[in-house]
């Protein structure tokens, strides 16, 4: 499969998030937006805020690899941080609003993009290379995750659940991200497996979300089976 092939099948995947998450906070008011989300220290707003300026961010770094002119994904940190915050402060209608347009807008532009575009690179906020398509995989992985982060019912499993054979994608974006903290290792859910370090490690079984939830920091996975390693925190 080609980047661009991979670009629209994750576009897809987005799409049907995208419908998700409409789905899911359309109709909240100040009531729940205030109330805690699965994330300590953050509200539901601040998810919401989160989820936004993310789509704005990954846009950048499209606009970047469609480019070749360097646009990063925030000011800086910092900025990041500020935005989030000022941005769980909104009134509900503008929050919500804020959720719809900046999705949007990360998908008319994705749309737009070049099929030899996605093969080019960008960098993260770490300073790594991504390639358009990459990039399209972080989006995908951010609204997965931060679905189930809302605490309106969603688990992992139901939401990965809802994107058929591109779970896949979101749980090997977490084990890329992790794969400087985890020792040789075979991770299995069904179908799906992926391998970590040059050597065959010990295996660990459990299902799409399950093994998303331990990887992400969601769980301290006890529910795989298998010698689990303990993990810093996700940052």
């Amino acid at each position: 499969m080609t980047a661009s092939e991979k670009a629209h099948a994750l576009l897809d995947g987005i799409r049907k998030l995208d419908d998700e998450w409409a789905r899911a906070v359309g109709g909240l008011g100040e009531p729940e937006l205030r109330a805690p989300s699965a994330l300590p220290g953050w509200s539901r707003a601040h998810v919401l805020a989160h989820v936004a300026r993310n789509a704005d961010g990954l846009r950048n770094l499209l606009i970047w690899a469609n480019t070749g002119v360097e646009t990063p994904m925030y000011r800086s940190e910092e900025a990041r941080d500020a935005d989030i915050d000022a941005g769980a402060r909104h009134p509900a209608a503008d929050l919500l609003a804020d959720v719809v347009a900046s999705a949007a807008r990360f998908a008319e532009y994705a749309e737009a993009m070049p099929d030899d575009a996605w093969a080019r690179e960008a960098r993260n906020r770490r300073g790594a290379p991504v390639t358009g398509a990459v990039v399209a995989r972080m989006r995908l992985s951010e609204l997965a995750i931060h679905l189930a982060d809302l605490d309106l019912g969603y688990d992992l499993d139901r939401v990965l659940g809802l994107l058929g054979p591109l779970a896949e994608d979101v749980v090997q974006h977490a084990v890329t991200s992790r794969s400087a903290h985890l020792p040789a290792l075979r991770l299995v859910a069904g179908e799906f497996e992926w391998t970590m370090g040059a050597a065959p490690g010990a295996t660990v079984t459990g299902s799409c979300g399950e093994l998303l939830a331990w990887l992400s920091g969601r769980s301290d996975g006890s529910a795989l089976d298998g010698d689990v390693p303990r993990l810093p925190a996700w940052s």
